[in-house]
């Protein structure tokens, strides 16, 4: 189960609590169970599903913004069914099992599972454990969105330093002034610093070619 380093307010998470839950669990009285304590707590659902296979496909067809799977299904297991839900659709995960299994707590934190809740569960434990989960989600989603706009700036330092290079050794001038020159045709042209070096580049490679 993935772990928050920090957690959102109460406020931030009620505001941003989801709407929509797939319920997925074989046994009918669980799900029903299940189903009607979400609609008394404010929840469209959707499903039941009886299996991870019909899980995975309403997912795919309802785009859920959370789905709550029991891990002992027949033939799709609700971990199997959360690999793909999670991984493919990325929608996030609550899991409902009648087993206290280390195991199985260390095989949702490989595949991204943002809560886990042993059977029975009440109503108050299904909400709490629902918006502990979302929040984890939440900082989740902040973090991996953090990472990947670092890469992103990083990928374009690259290349405007690349483009930097390639215009000292063309036109024989300092660094700072090729740097100069790189950021007038950017205002020049109404363009992006990243936009022109790319440009540099690539015909840099045309040429290269």
């Amino acid at each position: 189960m993935i772990e928050s380093t920090q957690n959102p307010t109460l406020e931030e998470t009620i505001e941003s609590m989801p709407e929509r839950v797939l319920v997925a669990d074989d046994e009918h009285m669980v799900a029903s169970g299940m189903s009607s304590n979400l609609s008394d707590l404010g929840y469209e659902v959707i499903g039941p599903a009886s299996d991870g296979g019909a899980a995975v496909e309403l997912c795919r067809l309802h785009q859920p913004d959370l789905a709550l799977l029991d891990i002992r299904m027949p033939q799709v297991n609700g971990l199997e069914a959360a690999e793909t839900i999670f991984g493919e659709l990325g929608i996030p995960v609550v899991i409902l099992s009648a087993y206290a299994d280390p195991e199985y707590v260390q095989a949702g934190n490989r595949i991204g599972i943002f809560g886990y809740l042993l059977k029975p569960v009440t109503k108050n434990q299904l909400r709490v454990g629902l918006e502990v989960a979302w929040a984890r989600y939440r900082h989740w989603n902040q973090q991996h969105d953090e990472t990947e706009q670092l890469k992103l700036r990083l990928e374009q330092r690259k290349i405007i330093e690349q483009a930097k290079w390639i215009i000292v050794k063309r036109k024989e001038i300092e660094e700072p002034e090729a740097m100069r020159l790189l950021q007038r045709q950017a205002r020049n042209n109404r363009k992006s610093l990243i936009e022109v070096a790319q440009a540099v580049v690539d015909s840099e490679s045309l040429l290269g070619e």
